[in-house]
C-alpha cells in the first residue's frame, strides 16, 4: 500500500464530497443515509441497511467500493452459510505437505453482507471478531484485515421466515443502521432511464483511494471533542436509561461510536472540532438500534426514545 497522506479537515471534506457525487451517479440514494455511511467509512465503524428489497441496498455498497478503488467483496446470507465461508480457512497443499490459510471474502476492503440475518447465528457470530477487532483467528494463528475495513450488512425488514435475528451483541458493532427508502418519482424516472444501457454503477470510475481513506480516517479522529460535548453524550446515553419505556439503554460503546460519528461528520464538513449539531444529527442512526424496549412500550419507536432525549438533554 502507498503511503498515507496527511489531510486536514478541507481535504476530508473535499474527498466526502467527489464520493457521495461520485455515487449518486449510478445510484439514487438519500442525502442523510448516504451522509451516515460516508461517515461510518471515515469514523472506521460499520453499517446496517435495513430497508425493503430494490431499494439500492446492494448497488451503494459496490458505489462505494468503486469510487474508492477499493476492493470489493459480497457474502450471500443462507442457512447453509459457515464462519470458514466468510473468514476463510486452513487448506493442505500436497505439494509442499503443509497447511496454508486461505482467506475469505471478508478480507476485502467493503465487504457487502447481504440478508444477514439469513445466516445461522453461528455464521454470524464469526463477523464479530472481524468487525469489532480487525482481524480473524483461525486454528490459533491471527491474521489481519485489510484496512481500511467496512462492512454493509443488509436485511429485509419485512420477510422473517426462516430468518435468524441479529442478536444485541451483533447490532451493537455497527455504527448506524439506515434506511434508504424509495426515490421520489422524479429520481425513479432518471434512474429507469440512466439504467437502460446497463449497469451505471460498473461505469464509475475511482474518484479516492484507500490511502485517502485512511487519512481522512487519521484526520478525523484528531478531531477536538471538548469535554462538554462528552457530558453532553454522556447525558444523552443516561436519558435512555433512565426512559421508563426502555429496558436496556444504550450502553457506554454506543457513546464510544456516537463521539466517533460526530467527529468523523464534523471533518466531513471542513472542522477541526465536534459540535453538538454533530451529535444531534447522527443520533438516531447510531444509538437507536442499540435500545432495547420494555415490554409494556411495544406500540412505542425506538426512535421516539431517541428523539424526546434530544429534546429533553441541553447541549452543554
Amino acid at each position: 500500500m502507498a503511503a498515507v497522506p496527511e489531510l486536514d479537515p478541507a481535504g476530508v471534506a473535499a474527498l466526502g464530497t467527489r464520493i457521495a457525487e461520485n455515487v449518486a451517479r449510478a445510484v439514487k440514494v438519500p442525502d442523510e443515509p448516504l451522509r451516515d455511511v460516508l461517515v461510518a467509512l471515515v469514523a472506521e465503524g460499520h453499517v446496517l441497511i435495513e430497508d425493503n428489497p430494490g431499494v439500492g441496498k446492494t448497488a451503494l455498497a459496490r458505489a462505494i467500493a468503486r469510487s474508492t478503488d477499493a476492493e470489493y467483496a459480497r457474502i450471500q446470507c443462507t442457512a447453509d452459510l459457515l464462519p470458514a465461508d466468510v473468514v476463510g480457512t486452513n487448506v493442505f497443499n500436497q505439494r509442499e505437505a503443509r497447511f496454508e490459510f486461505r482467506p475469505g471474502p471478508v478480507f476485502a476492503n467493503v465487504v457487502l453482507v447481504d440478508e444477514i440475518n439469513r445466516a445461522s447465528p453461528k455464521t454470524q457470530s464469526g463477523l464479530l471478531e472481524c468487525m469489532q477487532e480487525r482481524h480473524v483467528t483461525v486454528d490459533v494463528h491471527t491474521h489481519d484485515l485489510a484496512r481500511p475495513f467496512l462492512v454493509i450488512a443488509t436485511q429485509n425488514p419485512i420477510e422473517y421466515e426462516g430468518t435468524y435475528p441479529l442478536p444485541e451483541a451483533q447490532l451493537d458493532r455497527f455504527m448506524v443502521r439506515v434506511a434508504l427508502g424509495y426515490p421520489s418519482a422524479e429520481d425513479e424516472a432518471d434512474m429507469l432511464s440512466d439504467h437502460a444501457g446497463g449497469d451505471r454503477v460498473l461505469d464509475l470510475e475511482p474518484v479516492a483511494t484507500v490511502s485517502e481513506i485512511l487519512a481522512a480516517q487519521l484526520a478525523a479522529a484528531e478531531v477536538h471533542a471538548s469535554e462538554p460535548l462528552r457530558r453532553y453524550v454522556v447525558a444523552l446515553l443516561e436519558s435512555t436509561r433512565s426512559d421508563p419505556r426502555t429496558e436496556l439503554g444504550a450502553s457506554p460503546r454506543a457513546g464510544l461510536m456516537l463521539l466517533k460519528a460526530a467527529k468523523a461528520l464534523a471533518a466531513l464538513q471542513g472542522r477541526d472540532h465536534a459540535l453538538p449539531d454533530d451529535v444531534q444529527a447522527l443520533a438516531p442512526a447510531v444509538l437507536t438500534h442499540r435500545l432495547l424496549l420494555a415490554p409494556d412500550a411495544a406500540r412505542t419507536h425506538r426512535r421516539d426514545v431517541i428523539a424526546d432525549a434530544l429534546e429533553r438533554v441541553p447541549a452543554l
